[in-house]
Parts: C-alpha cells; structure tokens; sequence
C-alpha cells in the first residue's frame, strides 16, 4: 500500500472532528486494508509501529529528528528550531522544509506503508557503534522520499503524536463495520478480544475470518493483558446493590497494579498500563519465586510501599518512583521495599481462569500462595451480607492508613479491560479524580524556571476538556515532597508550544487532584471547574485512558 493513501486517511481524521465520522473514515480504510497481505499497518492507524503490549521505542527525540531533518532537507538545525519555535510541531516543520527541498541531488520516490514501517520498526533493534548515525539514515531514508505530508506525519509517528484523535474505542469500531454488520455480539467479540491479546493486527486478522475466530483469542503469561477495572459507589448500600449479596470485601491499597506472570522459569511483571517493569522490582520477583506455587499463572494485585524501619505502610507516591527507575534498582527496592497483595488470579498452570467465579479464583490463590507479611499476601478480605461487618471492615481499611474497600461479586468472571460493575470501589468522603495536565504556566519571582499553574482536563468522546487551574498542592523542595521542579522536568519533554510563559502540552502526564467541590462554569471546554483543587500526586502507573470522564463529573456533582 502507498504510504501517501494512509496519509491522506490521517488528512481526513485530523480534520473532522466528530467521532462517528472518524468511525466512518477508518472503516473504509481497514475494507481496503483486508486485501493487504500485511495487516500490521493498522498499528499505524493510533501512531504506533508495534502492538499496544509492546515495550518498545524508537529512541529518537526530537533533538534527533531536528538533525534528522537537517540532514535529509539541508537546512541547518538552527533554522529548523526556528521553525519548530514558530509551527509548534515538528511534523508541520518537515513538511514545510520537504516541501522547499534545498538538495537537488535528492530524489523522491513512492514510498509503501510497509518501507516507512520496515524503517521505523528497525530503530529500536539498532545496537553497537555508530548507533546515532544508522537511526539518522534510517529516518532521513524516509524524508528524502517522502512527500510533505508523508514527512508530517513519519514524524509525527517517531514522536508518537499523530494528533489524528483515533483511539482504542474508535478502532474497535472501526473493525466492526469493516468486517461485520452492526451488532452487539461483534463490538463485544472484537472488545473482548483486544483486551486478552492487546494486538490489533491479530484481532483484525481474526475479525476478518468472523466472529468464531475472534472468539479464540487467548492469553498466555508472559504477554500483558488489561486489567479488569472497578466502578465507584458512594455508600456500602450502594455497593451490596450493585455486586450483590454476599459479596467480598478486601481493602482497597494506596498502591499500583502488578499484573504478574509466570511461564516455566521466566517472570514478567507488567502495570495496568501494560509497562514491563520486571527489571524495576527484583525483589519481587524473588517474592513470587519463593512463595507462590505453580508452573505457570497471571496473577493481579497491590503493591505497597513501607517505611524499612518502622514498618509503616506508605502513600502511593513514595514508592511510584520505582516504577520508572532506570538505575540504582537494587537501592531503590531496599529504601522503598513494597509488600505485594494478590487479589486476583486469570491464569493458572495452562488453563485460563477468566470465567470461572471468583469465588473460586479466590480459593485458588489462597492455596497457592505462601504468605509472607511485608513481601507477599492475598489481600485482606472477608465475605459478608451483613451493613453492619461491612461498615467495620471498612472502617478497619481506613484506619490502617488504605484508601476504603473494594465489594466484589462472588460469581463474576474476570473481564480484562472493562469496567462492568462486577466489582466497585468505596473511598472517604474527600473527593478527588485523576485527570491530565495539558497546559501551563511559567513562574515568577523565586518560582522562576518552574512551571507552577496547571491545567487539568478530563476526557469526553476521545476529547479532552479543561475542568481548570491547579497551582497548589506542590512543594518548592523536593524533599517535602511533590515539588514543582519535579512535575517541571516531567512536563518539559511533552511541551509542544510556547507562548509567554504559556506552554502546550501532549495530554500524557495524569495526577490526582482533590478538589472541594464542583460548580458549573463557561470559563472551561467541560462546562465545569472544580473549587480549591490541588494536585496530591503523580499516577505515572496511569494514562489518559484512566481519567476522569465527563459523565463522572456530572455524576459527582449531582
């Protein structure tokens, strides 16, 4: 397939704006994508070069595309961070300078969507001497065949912001009217596929065959898979209503998702946003070494930072530090140690557990696992349908310093990916909500350098809306805690756009903000803004698909 045929697909979906439109255009492309050999070119329909579980990266910043660019054009670096100043993205500055190409001797040729992925997939491979100047050939190899619009968006694919607004939702259904008439069974078959593969090829391929097929899909350990999420209640009451009678109960953990496997000798641990973070925690994996038995399994679960001395439990953003560290790993998990607690189990000595009732995956970590306080556990848990215990168990959750309970259905199955009710989550009465930082502002004064006023949006049909301004809840030292600088030198590499001391972002970065309550307001894109919000932590263990919804604030507010 000709790239320039994808590029005039992404043309389409940058502009129109309406979801069901975007549906309409992808769905056209993926008929013409069946009679492809190489379905994998539907990974670039989201900007990417691999599957969603893939780890991955083209290692290229944007440093690199800027010499990228100088040496596939000729403009030196200087005016092309002029223009990148100007433009704001670096995707429009190829292809204004592909456009006005200043080397003769280059040629153009067609380039296929199979090239450009060929190219791009070989960047993370590279290794050994001389490794900066094969990526530069590789990506300069495209520009200096590629149209303007083609040189857009290659770069846009390298810095993984197509900016086309195509996300997980809108591809599944895209898949449906590609390959089915309109119907619940289909959306639900290609869901529920995706969430145990994580691959859209290999869903489409399926989809293409029919639903039988897609019905086939399965998980194995080794190979990350969604994890199931959790609906908010406000009251026990509510709880029992929604998941019934009896229900477990266990703490709710100021933690992060482990989702960790086990295949033969070999143990991956992944987060909920499907992260390899095994290398993060050896300690860990030493926990599941020595205290769980069985050749093969997927369990879900906590972790929780401790103090090392006194033993005390600790807030999430102590420990979240782990998840992205690079060096000093073995330092890192003797200061910051995390106890792991399992609630759940999806897979277990070649046999898949996902439709069996929880009551009986409960059972079966129970018996596996060799308990260990301050290394490894099943979460703590009771089973009840009595108001009164579970007010206790609850009131029990809050007083060893966890965030509230979870009510579970005893005779769910596990569905990876949804939030379908089998389960809630009861917190406090302090209300907050994960959100994304997509603007900000540069400090005066003794907070110059830092960026110290943020705003926040929540998300609404793939689009994200302002909900408002935080600047507090930061600290100016890095040692009493969440810090400006800190958040500053996260936000620096997303900035997209100067103006001021305004900056741009790429909606990546999700904190927890508290707020007072919530008042209508045309100030914001949401309608809405929240009073005395301030950020109480980063959610690195977190992405925009994890924020707040706009449904959730109308709901919250009542």
């Amino acid at each position: 397939m000709k790239y320039y045929e994808l590029c005039e697909v992404y043309e389409d979906l940058e502009q129109n704006s309406s979801r069901l439109k975007k549906i309409e255009i992808l769905s056209e492309f993926l008929r013409k994508l069946k009679k492809e050999k190489d379905k994998q070119i539907i990974y670039l329909t989201q900007g990417k070069i691999f599957p969603d579980y893939d780890e991955r990266e083209t290692g290229f910043s944007k440093q690199l595309v800027i010499k990228a660019l100088s040496k596939a054009t000729g403009n030196s670096k200087n005016d092309i961070i002029k223009s990148w100043k100007k433009l704001g993205d670096l995707g429009l500055v190829a292809e204004h300078l592909v456009s006005k190409k200043k080397q003769s001797t280059l040629s153009q040729k067609n380039l296929t969507t199979e090239k450009v992925l060929e190219n791009l997939q070989k960047l993370p491979t590279l290794e050994g001497k001389g490794i900066v100047e094969k990526k530069l050939s590789l990506v300069a190899e495209l520009l200096t065949s590629a149209r303007p619009k083609e040189a857009k968006y290659i770069i846009r694919t390298i810095l993984n912001d197509l900016r086309i607004g195509v996300g997980e939702g809108t591809i599944r259904d895209a898949i449906v009217d590609s390959c089915f008439e309109k119907s619940k069974e289909a959306a639900e078959a290609v869901q529920d596929s995706y969430d145990k593969a994580t691959d859209w090829k290999l869903v489409f391929e399926q989809a293409c065959k029919g639903v039988k097929e897609l019905e086939k899909t399965i998980f194995e350990p080794g190979k990350p898979v969604k994890v199931m999420l959790f609906l908010k209640e406000e009251t026990i009451e509510d709880g029992f209503k929604r998941v019934g009678k009896p229900a477990l109960l266990d703490f709710k953990y100021d933690g992060f998702r482990m989702m960790i496997n086990k295949s033969g000798k070999d143990i991956k641990i992944f987060t909920r946003r499907l992260d390899n973070v095994t290398k993060q925690f050896p300690d860990v994996v030493d926990y599941i070494k020595k205290n769980v038995k069985g050749k093969s399994f997927i369990l879900d679960s906590e972790a929780v930072g401790y103090d090392p001395k006194s033993k005390a439990y600790l807030p999430f953003q102590s420990i979240s530090q782990r998840i992205k560290r690079k060096y000093d790993i073995e330092k890192m998990a003797k200061d910051f140690p995390v106890e792991i607690n399992v609630f759940d189990i999806l897979y277990y000595n070649g046999k898949s557990l996902i439709k069996t009732p929880f009551k009986k995956r409960r059972q079966i970590i129970d018996r596996i696992i060799k308990k260990k306080k301050y290394k490894i556990r099943t979460s703590e848990a009771i089973i009840t349908d009595n108001r009164k215990k579970a007010k206790q168990f609850y009131d029990k959750a809050v007083a060893a310093g966890e965030e509230g309970i979870m009510m579970k259905n005893l005779s769910a199955p596990y569905k990876p990916g949804s939030r379908v009710g089998y389960g809630i989550k009861i917190k406090p009465v302090d209300k907050d909500f994960d959100l994304v930082i997509i603007e900000a502002e540069y400090g005066t004064g003794k907070r110059a350098g830092w960026l110290t006023s943020f705003t926040v949006a929540c998300k609404d049909k793939g689009k994200f809306l302002e909900i408002g301004k935080v600047s507090t809840g930061l600290k100016e030292k890095e040692s009493e805690g969440l810090s400006f600088k800190e958040l500053t030198k996260k936000l620096k590499p997303l900035i997209t756009k100067e103006k001021d001391r305004k900056v741009t972002v790429t909606p990546k970065l999700v904190v927890t903000v508290v707020y007072q309550n919530i008042q209508k307001s045309p100030k914001y894109s949401s309608g809405y803004a929240l009073r005395f919000p301030r950020i109480t932590r980063l959610r690195p263990d977190r992405d925009t698909g994890d924020i707040a919804t706009l449904s959730e604030i109308k709901k919250q507010k009542g």
